[in-house]
């Protein structure tokens, strides 16, 4: 995966998602990979799926205030129900054109319908 890809989300770093010394919660980058990866998974799965298990992040280096967070998906496995979509957490500070990746891990979502039983996802 590439920062030089179209971001499935792309924010500013504010105040509010700090901690006293100016560095974003882990937290409230974790909840914009969630979101990124509920975007890829809605759209390959046509409609409703949620987040089972989130595996392997590592904080490579800090988020902070100011910072453009762009958050990259790809689907790196389908399987009946359930898909496994890699993600991507890169910083760029404010007024540079350089990209860092700051984290990184698998997200893991199950397609469901109405009731919230999980439901197949059709192949490609």
């Amino acid at each position: 995966m590439s920062e030089h890809r179209d971001p499935a989300i792309r924010v500013v770093a504010m105040p509010a998602d700090a901690n006293a010394y100016g560095d974003i919660f882990g937290g409230w980058l974790l909840s914009l990979m969630d979101n990124a990866a509920g975007l890829t998974a809605a759209r390959r799965a046509k409609g409703r799926a949620v987040t089972v298990a989130m595996d392997g992040m590592v904080f490579h280096q800090p988020v902070k205030v100011g910072d453009e967070v762009s958050v990259y998906t790809d689907i790196e496995r389908v399987g009946r129900t359930s898909m496994v979509i890699e993600v991507e957490a890169w910083r760029r500070e404010r007024h540079c054109e350089d990209s860092t990746k700051v984290t990184e891990a698998k997200f893991t979502f199950v397609a469901i319908d109405e009731q919230g039983r999980p439901r197949a996802v059709e192949p490609e």
